[in-house]
C-alpha cells in the first residue's frame, strides 16, 4: 500500500489545469501551425496564421490560450493500492481547481444551480470521473471544455439497423449545424456504444486521446478516416469564413452496449481543444 497526501493532490491538479489551459499537447499545435499551407484561399490562411500568434502569446505571456478557460473536467484512474492521507480526495481536487483559477487569473465560469445562476466565484466544483486501476500510482488527466463547443455536441439513441453510413451522417450533420459556433477547425470526439450517459463520456475520454494517434482497431480507424474527410467537405473553415479545414481530427472510442440499442455521442472540441495529464 502507497500512501499519497491530499496536499500532492492539490498541488498536481493546480498545475495540472494551468499547464492544460496555457499549452495545446504538440499534435494538436502542429497541426494548426500547418493550416496555413494546407489552405488555398487568403482569408483563411490568415485567420490559421493568426492563431498561431495566439498560441505564441499565450505562451511567452503566460496566460490561457483562450478567455473560456472551461469547466475543469477532470479524468483519474485511481490505483488499488493508493491510500490517500491528509485530507479527503474530492475537496483536495477541488482547492486543486480553486487555487489554479484564482491564482492563475482564469475566468471563473461555474454557476452553483444551472436555473438560479449563480457563479460560485472560483471554477468549482470539478468534474471528477473516478475510475479504480490496478497498481500504486494515481494518473489525472485535466480537460478544461469551454462551452462554445460543448454547446454544440450532440447524442442520438440509434436502433442497431443504423449502418456506419448513418452515424458517419449523424457526425457531420452536427458540425454542419454548428457552423462557426465552436470556432472551427474543430476537433470530434465520438462515443459508439455504451448507454445514454455512457456514450457521452466515451466521446470526452476520445477528445483527451492524441490526435496523431489513431484507434488500434482498422475498422474504427477507417471510419475516423471517412469522417474527418466528409466534415472537411462542408467549406466552413477556420472560424467559420470557408476553407479546406473544417475539423483537425476525428477521434472514436467504443464500448460494449445492448443488443437493442446502438448509442452515439459526439463531443465537439473547439482548435484548443486541451487537455494534459500527470501520473504521482
Amino acid at each position: 500500500m502507497r500512501e499519497i497526501s491530499a496536499s500532492i493532490i492539490e498541488k498536481s491538479v493546480e498545475e495540472l489545469f494551468l499547464k492544460a489551459n496555457a499549452i495545446l499537447p504538440p499534435s494538436l499545435e502542429n497541426k494548426i501551425r500547418q493550416g496555413e499551407s494546407l489552405e488555398t484561399e487568403t482569408l483563411p490562411k490568415s485567420i490559421f496564421c493568426d492563431m498561431c500568434k495566439n498560441l505564441d502569446a499565450a505562451k511567452n505571456l503566460d496566460i490561457p490560450i483562450c478567455q473560456d478557460t472551461g469547466m475543469a473536467v477532470l479524468f483519474c484512474e485511481l490505483g488499488q493500492d493508493v491510500r490517500i492521507t491528509d485530507g479527503d480526495f474530492n475537496e483536495a481536487v477541488n482547492n486543486g481547481v480553486k487555487k489554479a483559477y484564482l491564482d492563475g487569473k482564469m475566468r471563473c465560469s461555474i454557476v452553483s444551480d444551472p436555473l438560479k445562476r449563480v457563479n460560485t466565484g472560483d471554477n468549482t466544483p470539478a468534474l471528477i470521473h473516478l475510475s479504480l486501476v490496478p497498481g500504486d500510482k494515481i494518473k489525472f488527466t485535466a480537460a478544461p471544455k469551454g462551452f462554445g463547443s460543448e454547446n454544440m455536441s450532440k447524442i442520438k439513441m440509434f436502433t442497431p439497423s443504423a449502418t456506419v453510413d448513418d452515424i458517419i451522417d449523424f457526425v457531420v450533420d452536427t458540425v454542419k449545424s454548428a457552423g462557426s459556433n465552436p470556432c472551427p477547425p474543430v476537433v470530434l470526439g465520438v462515443g459508439i456504444g455504451s448507454d445514454f450517459e455512457g456514450v457521452a463520456l466515451l466521446s470526452k475520454k476520445a477528445l483527451c486521446r492524441d490526435i496523431d494517434v489513431r484507434n488500434q482497431d482498422d475498422f474504427y480507424k477507417d471510419i475516423e478516416t471517412r469522417i474527418l474527410n466528409e466534415v472537411n467537405k462542408l467549406n466552413i473553415g477556420p472560424q467559420g469564413f470557408g476553407g479546406n479545414i473544417t475539423a483537425l481530427a476525428v477521434n472514436i472510442e467504443k464500448a460494449p452496449t445492448h443488443i437493442a440499442g446502438l448509442p452515439v455521442a459526439v463531443n465537439v472540441g473547439c482548435h484548443v481543444t486541451r487537455h494534459a495529464e500527470i501520473t504521482i
